[in-house]
């Protein structure tokens, strides 16, 4: 009888045992002494906590386009045969670079109407001196004179205007003229190469932009209409660079829907002084709805530490002063998380490094 008895009570004082430990609502993560060393907090970024209003955000699809009020697309005005090509598509050229040497039946022609047109001139010179003298001898009349005077003129016209034409194509006597590089840019379009023959219709033989200034063009469906307007101000990531945010202006709203994507289109302004937006990269545009009536704490996105389940954040005091802080999400943008906690005046959060930290304080 006592052995049975003592079965029985074993298990209820364990239960009991079990009932009477505190209970650790906080068991996930466990915060120790730890202090912040020189080396690891060189590179350690803080963040003052800010009470700021709620804003809201949408991210709108887009390309990274040329910017087509700096695109020169160039189309030969003369016939011939493509002799030489000294370029590749994406090269660099500077002002004035010779790019294409091509042989053309029309420049010796012009050549030949400019030898004819120095002969009239020649020709006109000489009668007018004629006309003249016999003026002065009274045989002719003032008005002959004036009227071989005017000729003269507009063979001169004739020859000079030939003249420059030879002159803007770099052309030579031997038929051959230079297509030369418009202004410094990079070439983002070539439809030529050696032997080809070309003619005043042919499409363009190569394009130039100097592709320091981009176009961002971005895809506003219906339902966003009322949340974009000329004027705002926005940020701009590509998928090449999706940790690297440009900064620009919606400058222009297309105001025709595009017939094959269905959408409006905006148009966004960027510098590219280190030509990472390439034309044709994804990008993504991210637009503030404006701000809401509410506010609460906000928190750098990039300081969240997301762990078992819920979210943390690492307050900083002092280097010796470092604590694990869970929050609770309220909303969120792609700059900022807004928190339901409220933080004391001197207290920050770790943006760089928040997880090495994390991970030494709650071991």
């Amino acid at each position: 009888m006592r052995k049975y008895s003592l079965l029985y009570i074993l298990p209820l004082l364990i239960l009991n045992a079990c009932a009477d430990a505190p209970a650790n609502t906080t068991a996930d993560v466990k915060p120790s002494a730890f202090c912040l060393n020189d080396e690891l907090k060189k590179s350690t970024t803080l963040y003052p906590v800010k009470l700021l209003p709620v804003t809201e955000q949408i991210t709108l699809s887009g390309k990274i386009e040329y910017n087509e009020n700096d695109l020169v697309a160039f189309r030969s005005l003369l016939d011939g045969i493509v002799e030489k090509v000294n370029f590749e598509l994406g090269d660099y050229v500077k002002k004035g670079q010779v790019l294409i040497t091509v042989k053309s039946n029309q420049v010796l022609e012009l050549y030949q109407q400019m030898n004819v047109n120095a002969n009239q001139v020649d020709l006109l010179q000489k009668q007018v001196q004629t006309k003249k003298e016999l003026l002065a001898d009274g045989m002719i009349s003032a008005p002959e004179v004036v009227e071989m005077e005017h000729e003269l003129i507009n063979a001169k016209n004739e020859l000079e205007r030939t003249r420059k034409t030879l002159q803007m194509f770099k052309a030579g006597s031997d038929g051959n003229y230079q297509i030369i590089a418009p202004k410094d840019g990079y070439i983002i379009q070539k439809s030529v190469s050696p032997g080809q023959t070309i003619t005043d219709d042919s499409e363009a033989l190569f394009s130039i932009s100097n592709l320091n200034q981009v176009w961002a063009m971005v895809n506003i469906y219906a339902n966003n209409l009322k949340f974009v307007k000329t004027g705002d101000r926005v940020r701009v990531r590509t998928i090449a660079y999706p940790d690297v945010m440009y900064n620009g202006t919606i400058d222009k709203i297309y105001n025709v829907f595009d017939d094959n994507e269905h959408v409006l289109k905006a148009r966004v302004v960027l510098e590219n002084k280190n030509l990472n937006l390439l034309p044709g990269l994804a990008a993504d545009i991210i637009i503030n709805k404006g701000a809401s009536s509410g506010t609460a704490y906000a928190i750098p996105s990039e300081a969240k530490i997301f762990y078992n389940n819920k979210n943390y954040v690492v307050i900083y005091k002092n280097d010796c002063d470092l604590d694990i802080r869970k929050v609770t999400i309220v909303a969120q943008n792609e700059e900022h998380i807004y928190v339901k906690e409220t933080f004391a005046e001197n207290e920050q959060v770790i943006v760089k490094n928040g997880l090495i930290l994390f991970e030494q304080l709650n071991h």
